[in-house]
């Protein structure tokens, strides 16, 4: 598939014609739709809409006979905006996730790892638009509420009015009904809830269970706006999926990532191989399968009430899984393939079909940018930026800033320790209290293998992006920039 480049072609006013206004409850009935899917733990290179965006080399990262077949997530692309150069504020489950919901950094949310729970003052998309007249709902994980695991239906639900279904934290299969209330279906010996995946099927499989629950709630709220967000814990760990795709792909015809035996003392302390890695791809593209056939299914459905034309899909993931490149596993690091997940949006009558945008951009975006092309005013508290100009045509790519910004997990809000890093859609300038910077060139080395800080042909380069960190640091009181030797390599170039 050949996608072609940003062309701006959709006027405002005919966004506007199909948002509606942002009138609280007297917002037209016929105000568009959202609906979000949003993964966790999804290397962009499993969907095929992503791998046509590559070279063969990077495209095949583990054979060219170790693929899957996306083609429901490769027709919102085709039919909207596909996004090649979408990143995690930070690469890590409960920090991304609280970047998503409310357009603003981790270290202000406060949530700068897995344990710390969303602070009670922040305001997500859900309530703006459950402020715009819009029914909410959100079935699956959650991972922003502290420790509780599973713990059903969190009493702070951050306006999803319907959230029977978020569970807090867990990477559980099964699902049931007891009572008329969730739970996890697999069981130990103890009666505790497992990950066990025996006995799953298309009615209590994790991916299927929470698209039916998606599903349900579009039929109980079609005569009203909605959004709902369905987050499904898969692709994420343990690789188990149900039958019949746990015997769809096949391990003999995966190959080892040609970086897999990368020499560790040439790399940095953020990218360093692992002892154990695995590079084993078929189980966890069974769960891809399974999820893009959830995604159609979601689709149909969609489509058989006839709203499918005035709905908005957005199709993510909180961040991605290294795989085996990099002699890595999971996420955390501020490489292409733990940092940049998947982002594709359908806005129908507002989006140009089979658009591709290169700009970078990450889940502190997202916020603003939903309720721009919902016309629903935000917060007035989002340090995202606002592209819904950009993905809708009315805005030049030329006039958006080129850059955006990651950050590693802190054991607190004012952890000074870690990385941070600056981020365009050709360079990443990282920085870190116990490395020399790090510049990343993707065009020359998109295995990121290489570091280009001494080459004097990047110099200006690496001064841009060095002022554009600085500037961050300040706008958002990012504490990592206060470490000394993070300052020391920051001012070098400043």
């Amino acid at each position: 598939m050949k996608r072609r480049d940003f062309v701006s072609t959709t006027s405002a006013a005919s966004l506007a014609a199909v948002a509606g206004t942002s009138s609280g409850a007297d917002r037209p009935s016929g105000a568009c739709n959202l609906v979000i899917v949003h993964c966790d733990e999804l290397n962009f290179r499993t969907l095929g809409c992503y791998r046509d965006t590559l070279s063969p080399e990077q495209e095949f990262m583990w054979g060219p006979d170790a693929v899957c077949d996306t083609p429901h997530i490769d027709s919102l692309a085709r039919e909207g905006v596909l996004c090649t150069k979408f990143y995690a504020a930070t690469p890590v489950c409960s920090p991304s996730r609280s970047s998503f919901v409310s357009g603003r950094y981790p270290q202000n949310t406060p949530v700068t790892n897995n344990n710390i729970p969303l602070a009670d003052d922040v305001i997500t998309f859900a309530h703006r638009l459950q402020d715009a007249g819009y029914a909410t709902g959100y079935a699956g994980k959650w991972h922003l509420d502290g420790e509780g695991k599973p713990q059903w239906a969190p009493e702070r639900d951050f306006g999803f009015a319907d959230n029977r279904f978020m569970f807090n934290r867990g990477h559980w299969k099964q699902f049931e009904f007891v009572d008329g209330k969730p739970r996890v279906k697999a069981r130990g010996k103890n009666g505790e809830p497992t990950y066990g995946v025996r006995g799953a099927d298309e009615e209590s499989f994790a991916t299927d269970w929470l698209t039916d629950r998606a599903i349900e709630f579009i039929e109980e709220n079609h005569e009203k706006p909605f959004a709902y967000m369905l987050s499904i814990p898969d692709p994420h760990g343990p690789d188990t999926v149900r039958a019949p795709y746990d015997t769809m792909f096949d391990d003999a015809k995966v190959r080892k990532p040609r970086t897999y035996d990368k020499d560790p003392d040439l790399a940095p302390s953020w990218a360093k191989p692992s002892k154990r890695c695995s590079w084993k791809m078929a189980r966890y593209h069974g769960m891809v399968k399974c999820i893009d056939d959830n995604v159609g299914k979601l689709i149909a459905s969609l489509r058989d009430r006839g709203l499918y034309d005035r709905t908005v899909v957005v199709f993510t993931a909180d961040h991605g899984d290294m795989r085996g490149e990099n002699g890595r596993q999971n996420k955390g690091v501020p490489m292409e393939a733990s940092g940049k997940v998947p982002f594709v949006i359908r806005c129908p009558e507002s989006i140009a079909a089979d658009t591709r945008i290169d700009l970078a951009m990450n889940t502190t975006d997202f916020m603003a940018t939903i309720l721009g092309l919902l016309q629903v005013e935000g917060s007035g508290r989002e340090e995202g930026r606002d592209l819904s100009g950009l993905l809708a045509g009315s805005e030049e790519i030329a006039g958006v800033d080129d850059v955006t910004f990651m950050r590693s997990t802190g054991k607190g809000s004012d952890d000074t320790t870690g990385w941070v890093a600056a981020v365009s859609s050709t360079h990443k300038l990282i920085l870190s209290d116990r490395d020399e910077a790090w510049l990343l060139d993707l065009e020359h080395d998109p295995d990121e293998l290489r570091n280009f800080i001494g080459d004097p042909d990047q110099e200006a380069t690496v001064r841009h992006l060095a002022a554009k960190l600085r500037d961050y640091a300040e706008r958002t009181g990012d504490p990592c920039l206060r470490n000394p030797h993070t300052a020391a390599e920051l001012a070098k170039w400043t």
